[in-house]
């Protein structure tokens, strides 16, 4: 997505409440508070106009206890007015099935999903969303340790149990925890542009955010497990240059090594190629762009590093066993 003109944006701060119930996992807020404060603060700096406006909601104004010892003041009850509000996110946590079952928070879900732009849920915060039937008959993620559940309980839910997030119409759902970063930093891009949702990843020290569509355990999770500064140097420098010169020779240099020492390394530490490596995580930067912009395959090619629509369709090919445009049509299919 290119970057949105500050005389395009909203004239006032897109409303955002988070709702929270009694042993929610904390992270499942924290991180889309992240994102929304990153992005209002981001955009303050360079004289944009106001980003986001932040609530929490719980059913009575006041301390909520997380998962763990943690509590979090709610800044809005059931009973508050939430005039304009845009989005609504729902988190998960230990404490979901009983907030499941609970008819009054269910019923305030559905109200509030009847009036914003988009509705959202973190996580296990999916049930929640079920339980108010805003997924029946729609396509849903939730943690990979959930989905079976998800789908037993829910028949008229499409459990994807890959994707990190997923969009259908106005609802969107993620998976496990750290995927509720991935959503809301496609919000941002939505809401302000590539270049905001860019400056807040780097400010939060994270990749822009993965394609919705991409398996939970990605080449960019397997990759985490290296403990070594020098290879997360360079997997962050493949993110961000992700057209750029990235053989073996170039990665080597920067992460201080002799090329043939860095390949080694390289492959024990993640286990795969430099090259395997490079090729993997431009396949998931034109997966994401098939699912969520109408480009032609030329461009794609191009903004995913791939180069050529020949060397996108090979690609596409050899790891998903068909071409890039059917990858397309099966995605809007869903």
């Amino acid at each position: 997505m290119t970057r949105k003109h500050p005389d395009d944006l909203a004239t006032s701060a897109r409303r955002v409440a988070l709702l929270v119930f009694p042993e929610f996992q904390i992270l499942d807020l924290a991180g889309p508070l992240a994102v929304l404060d990153a992005a209002t603060h981001l955009a303050a700096e360079r004289g944009w106009p106001a980003a986001y406006e932040i609530s929490i909601v719980a059913a009575t104004k006041g301390a909520v206890s997380a998962a763990g010892p943690v509590v979090v003041q709610a800044t809005h009850g059931f009973t508050s007015r939430l005039r304009g509000l845009d989005t609504f996110i729902v988190v998960g946590g230990d404490g979901v099935q009983h907030a499941a079952r609970d008819a009054r928070l269910v019923g305030y879900v559905r109200q509030q999903a009847r009036k914003v732009r988009r509705v959202a849920s973190v996580c296990t915060g999916a049930f929640i969303l079920a339980a108010a039937g805003l997924l029946d008959h729609k396509r849903a993620a939730t943690h990979w340790a959930y989905t079976d559940k998800l789908a037993e309980l829910f028949r008229d839910t499409e459990v994807d149990r890959e994707a990190i997030y997923v969009t259908d119409g106005a609802v969107h759902t993620s998976a496990g925890v750290t995927a509720g970063i991935d959503l809301t930093l496609s919000f941002v891009e939505s809401d302000f542009g590539r270049e905001l949702a860019l400056a807040v990843a780097r400010h939060l020290v994270v990749p822009l955010h993965r394609a919705g569509g991409q398996a939970q355990l990605s080449v960019q999770l397997q990759s985490q497990v290296s403990d070594r500064d020098a290879l997360q140097v360079v997997r962050a420098f493949v993110l961000d240059h992700i057209t750029a010169d990235l053989s073996v020779a170039v990665l080597a240099q920067r992460a201080g090594m002799s090329p043939r020492n860095f390949a080694r390394v390289f492959r024990t530490q993640l286990g795969m190629t430099p090259a395997s490596f490079v090729v993997r995580t431009r396949l998931e930067v034109a997966r994401r762009l098939l699912e969520q912009t109408t480009h032609g395959m030329d461009q794609i090619a191009q903004a995913s590093g791939l180069g050529s629509t020949r060397s996108l369709q090979r690609a596409f090919v050899r790891a998903l066993g068909m071409t890039p445009e059917d990858y397309r049509a099966s995605r809007r299919k869903r």
